[in-house]
């Protein structure tokens, strides 16, 4: 089929499939780990508040930590940087899936221990995608790999949570943490053996003594890099709130069963929308189309709180779904675009960090809407940075760093990058 052939070759390019898959094994444990480490709390006795409260820790560390690892993994490498991290967050899931279930054991130390986890968390997705960037020279084929990153993603994230049932079934729901050890253990492994990690940037030493500063271009291409931040995180904020709207619509129209395939239509239409997307070439500028797309989730949106049932809510809602994959993927090109080729993860990272800090937001947000705003305000009003971002993005000129050579000597994890300048301003 024409839609496949652009993927076939992408995968054809050597040692590709094979980094491809061990990263998406290491990937699954993030579908997983979520519902096994809320269940496991609350079977050992633990109450829902607390459960909560321990997975917002987990999410936010590893957002805070991100540009920490980042910096790792450019500084020393994949291969020297991701085992130890792996290895990290095994060990303390092993723990807290021991501990749980003791009474005795304090709260508090779970706590700390899932804080730990997920600043641990193994950067598998960002390194693959950079790494999609040293073994994919066309920038239309390097489109189509974002993409299908994207969509094997989405379909990670529905899959995790249906295997952590299936573990909850055969077994216990810690039995899913050990499992999910074992999946960021395996796929580290195998990810950092791939043969394709010998295209990685490797740094070179002194040059961190040779440069001061950013130069104009680099300190224009992170802040570039910052508005392209800005609208994934926008994105975000919109779907880590959709989830609480689409559970209050259903509920209002008493039909709660109605959220599992409004959500459904949700990824279908993103993994459909990825699959389209990077199989075509386009012509208008990548700026312009993250603009577009930023946009039009806008434009579907709004009507969709004024969905007559919840029929027309979940096609609205599938359509929206349409957009979102090529948002990332597109954000993704014009990230690698703009960064110098050795801080081209900590440049994708920071988009990556935005969409999880929007997404955690949007979740925050929608809470505080429901209940005291009338229900068909909630979606616009989660809707409405999406367009604001769309503003500073198109008002950023893009200049590409790309393909600028590099000060002379050492290391790329010691220059001061176009992200550099977005570590600061975000400080």
């Amino acid at each position: 089929m024409f839609i496949l052939s652009p993927y076939r070759a992408v995968l054809r390019t050597p040692h590709a499939l094979g980094a491809f898959v061990s990263s998406l094994v290491g990937r699954l444990c993030y579908g997983i780990v979520g519902l096994s480490l809320l269940l496991t709390l609350t079977a050992g006795g633990r109450h829902y508040g607390f459960a909560g409260l321990v997975m917002a820790l987990f999410g936010l560390t590893i957002v805070l930590v991100s540009p920490f690892r980042a910096w790792l993994v450019d500084r020393y490498g994949p291969r020297r940087a991701l085992p130890p991290m792996a290895a990290g967050v095994a060990a303390i899931l092993i723990a807290i899936a021991v501990i749980s279930a003791r009474s005795g054991v304090n709260s508090a130390a779970i706590a700390v221990l899932a804080a730990a986890a997920g600043a641990c968390a193994p950067p598998l997705g960002v390194v693959m995608r950079t790494l999609w960037s040293a073994l994919v020279d066309d920038r239309d084929a390097l489109q189509t790999a974002y993409s299908l990153d994207g969509v094997a993603e989405e379909l990670l994230n529905v899959a995790g949570p249906v295997i952590a049932g299936v573990i909850v079934v055969a077994a216990t729901p810690a039995v899913g943490l050990l499992v999910t050890a074992g999946l960021v253990v395996a796929g580290t492994g195998l990810f950092v053996r791939s043969p394709a990690l010998r295209r990685w940037q490797a740094p070179v030493a002194g040059l961190a003594s040779r440069a001061p500063g950013a130069t104009p271009r680099e300190a224009g291409a992170g802040r570039a890099i910052l508005a392209v931040a800005f609208v994934t995180g926008a994105v975000g904020l919109c779907l880590g709130g959709l989830g609480l709207v689409i559970v209050a619509f259903s509920q209002a129209r008493h039909d709660p069963a109605a959220v599992a395939w409004i959500e459904a239509a949700l990824s279908v239409g993103s993994a459909l929308g990825g699959l389209g997307y990077g199989a075509v070439g386009w012509r208008i500028c990548a700026q312009h189309r993250l603009a577009l797309l930023a946009a039009g989730l806008v434009v579907v949106l709004i009507p969709a709180a004024l969905s007559p049932n919840l029929l027309v809510l979940a096609l609205l809602i599938g359509l929206a779904g349409v957009l979102v994959s090529p948002a990332l993927a597109t954000a993704y090109v014009l990230t690698d675009s703009l960064a110098s080729p050795k801080a081209r993860n900590r440049a994708g990272n920071w988009v990556n960090s935005g969409y999880n800090a929007g997404s955690s937001a949007g979740a925050a947000l929608s809470g505080q809407l429901v209940g005291r705003i009338p229900l068909s305000a909630c979606l616009p009003v989660l809707a409405a940075p999406a367009l604001l971002a769309v503003v500073p993005l198109l008002r950023v000129r893009l200049t590409s760093t790309a393909k600028q050579p590099d000060a002379p000597g050492g290391p790329a994890g010691d220059t001061v990058p176009p992200a550099a300048e977005i570590a600061g301003a975000d400080q």
